[in-house]
């Protein structure tokens, strides 16, 4: 083998080995290992079952009162973030927490948007686009207050 064509070889098994970390590397974030969306919002492990109703604890109401918006990535298999409603001071508000852009996850500002920080999405309280890039709004979910829980029910 001349000298030549062994560094042919070497010269493609190297780019051939890189491709791998390159493609990972142009891929959308996992949603679930998105930390920068979780500074301001709590993520409240639910551990309680949906009653017969289909409704599960996802919080307390002083909870949702002390940090403004109470979210849990795995609740009964969804992320969920949990607001109390601007418009109703009474009722919340339950949507995704996973922008429908690239799949971030969006949080809760003191400007009353989610907002997305991966591609600067935002949306409004029911889960509706404020702003793109993203086109489709956040998925929502039926939400209550029951004595001091704040009650989720995220299936049908």
């Amino acid at each position: 083998m001349k000298r030549r064509e062994f560094i042919n070889w070497v010269g493609l098994g190297v780019l051939a080995s890189s491709l791998p970390v390159a493609i990972a590397a142009c891929q959308p974030s996992d949603p679930a290992s998105d930390t920068a969306a979780d500074s301001d919002a709590e993520d409240t492990a639910s551990t309680d079952a949906p009653s017969e109703d289909g409704f599960a604890a996802i919080g307390t109401v002083a909870e949702l009162d002390e940090s403004g918006s109470i979210s849990d990535k795995t609740f009964q298999g969804e992320q969920v973030v949990v607001i109390r409603d601007p418009n109703n001071s009474e009722a919340v508000l339950a949507v995704s927490s996973v922008c429908t852009h690239q799949g971030c996850s969006v949080k809760w500002s003191n400007a009353n948007t989610f907002d997305c920080p991966c591609h600067s999405s935002t949306f409004n309280p029911d889960g509706s686009v404020s702003e793109g890039p993203a086109t489709e709004p956040l998925p929502s979910f039926e939400a209550k207050i029951e004595g001091d829980q704040i009650l989720v029910k995220t299936s049908a």
